[in-house]
């Protein structure tokens, strides 16, 4: 196929502007393609012939983590981007995401991509899938390598039926985003080297050879850390490191391929996009929590925005007069499901179809208490009983605060249960504007569904009862608002509600994530494109 795109109609007499507006449709979906060609090129072996044995060794040495990015435009944030590498006994996970607002035919309008790429320890593809969502342009890929000698590839754009096809490719395929990385990947980069890539484009399905070239050296000062700046009502620089980084761009002056600097370990310092757009690494808080916060407060603040919190509301059919559900089956519409925590526990995802049903009764009977020494559960759920930041577990007030919530209580069951119904009765529901922080929280004992679950997560942790951040769309009064609730380890992981109080938490809570503000951020991109079509309820 020779685009992804629907070809563009005559303008019609009585819109003069018509072609104008879709010239800059096209623009911002541009800008999406020009990051998902840029962050996500499948790269074929043969481009380092001689080097694969070496790039397998050093891809030994890739640590799991997570880089985040400040998207800016004309010196402004419009956006916030990640990376996350996680890797296995067997393979690494690449993760990549991009959410920003682009200014389309004189209006504000989001636009997302993500991409997750699955390859073997050797750095060779084994399956992709790529969703983007731009203004005028929905593109979702996905693909699997067959052998050394093909990959098969799937791609729909702008609601149109599925183009598969079967592409020849000669050896193994590499990561997407390993174009800085083989380039500065086990040994020191030289400023003058250059590499000669072929590339697969995945939003034409057609190869091209990228000339790259490492043109200058330079160190910068990265942002390590951030802290809350109270008066200011911000996140600010905490700690910063001198990383020393080069730039790696195309040979020639109009040539494809990625552009910005990238640090020993092949990780981005700055890249440049079309449009003007920029990705400078950052601490999560300021890339992202800075942004959520500012756009958040220019809503609530702007004339005729009205209620910020229904203003993210999906509407849901069928729903009017109900208030709690034992079963709810919806089908899901508008966005990708990959990389959401969808499926497990009390929630079955087949297709687009998501099932939630009440904890069952065998969830709520564990096999342990407080009174005998749980060395087992501890070790097992030790993530899920640990200290995070802003999660202040075993502190004094913490500690002081919990046992005089549970008492002698031994029962899990109960304990949870004492914990959920103090957090409903204590705290004010009253929206806020900041990352929770569970001590803040047990001082002033106010805030919305994130300080509850914040605070409850922390009591639980602190007295030995294992427990985790979910959030997703919780049903109220006909619609799904963003919601965040916790959930505990009993006899499985059952969810609770301290915010609404119930325990255990109705059907009508719908996870999409389990974790903190860092696995929280892809939440955003279901925000006016999420469609939620209800099936059935009991």
């Amino acid at each position: 196929m020779s685009s992804t795109l629907p070809p563009e109609t005559p303008a019609s007499p009585t819109h003069p502007f018509a072609a104008r507006e879709r010239r800059r449709k096209r623009l911002g979906a541009g800008v999406i393609v020009a990051w998902l060609v840029g962050m996500a090129l499948i790269v074929q072996r043969d481009v380092l012939i001689g080097e694969t044995q070496r790039l397998a060794e050093a891809a030994l040495r890739l640590s799991p983590g997570a880089t985040f990015f400040v998207v800016e435009q004309g010196g402004a944030q419009i956006g916030f981007a990640s990376t996350t590498i996680d890797t296995t006994t067997t393979g690494i996970d690449v993760a990549d995401y991009f959410v920003a607002d682009l200014t389309v035919a004189g209006s504000r309008q989001r636009a997302s991509a993500r991409s997750l790429v699955k390859l073997s320890r050797a750095l060779a593809l084994q399956g992709f899938d790529v969703n983007v969502d731009a203004p005028g342009s929905k593109i979702a890929a996905g693909g699997r390598t067959e052998g050394d000698s093909a990959v098969v590839f799937v791609l729909s754009a702008n609601g149109a039926a599925a183009d598969s096809q079967r592409i020849a490719v000669q050896g193994p395929i590499l990561l997407p985003t390993v174009v800085p990385l083989v380039m500065t990947l086990g040994r020191t980069p030289e400023v003058g080297r250059e590499f000669n890539v072929p590339t697969f484009d995945p939003t034409t399905m057609a190869q091209r050879p990228q000339a790259l070239r490492i043109t200058a050296e330079s160190v910068f000062t990265v942002v390590d850390s951030a802290r809350m700046d109270v008066a200011r009502g911000e996140w600010v620089s905490a700690l910063t490191d001198t990383v020393r980084a080069w730039r790696i761009e195309p040979a020639g002056p109009d040539g494809p391929g990625f552009r910005g600097w990238v640090d020993l370990q092949g990780r981005v310092v700055l890249a440049e996009q079309a449009g003007g757009i920029t990705l400078r690494r950052m601490a999560y808080e300021i890339a992202f929590e800075n942004w959520r916060m500012a756009r958040d407060r220019s809503a609530a603040t702007s004339p005729g925005a009205g209620d910020i919190v229904e203003r993210t509301a999906i509407a849901a059919n069928a729903l009017a007069g109900r208030a709690r559900f034992r079963t709810l089956t919806v089908r899901l519409g508008g966005v990708g499901l990959g990389g959401y925590a969808l499926d497990g526990g009390r929630q079955r995802l087949s297709g687009d179809t998501l099932t939630v049903q009440v904890d069952a009764e065998s969830a709520l009977q564990p096999t342990w208490n407080f009174a005998e020494r749980n060395d087992s559960l501890r070790a097992r759920f030790r993530r899920e009983l640990a200290a995070e930041p802003f999660l202040q577990v075993g502190s004094i007030p913490m500690f002081r605060k919990v046992v005089s919530i549970v008492g002698l209580e031994r029962d899990p069951v109960r304990v949870a249960q004492r914990i959920n119904r103090w957090v409903h009765d204590s705290l004010a529901k009253v929206p806020t504007f900041s990352v929770p922080n569970a001590l803040s929280v047990l001082e002033s004992q106010r805030g919305d569904c994130n300080e509850h679950t914040q605070l409850y997560v922390a009591l639980a942790r602190t007295i030995g009862l294992p427990a985790r951040i979910a959030t997703g769309l919780a049903y109220v009064r006909g619609k799904f608002y963003y919601h965040a609730w916790p959930e505990v380890w009993l006899n499985d992981w059952v969810a609770v509600d301290p915010t609404f109080g119930q325990f255990p938490a109705d059907a009508g809570h719908l996870r999409f994530q389990v974790g903190g503000v860092a696995q929280q951020a892809e939440l955003i991109r279901l925000v006016g494109n999420l469609s939620i079509n209800v099936l059935s309820v009991q």
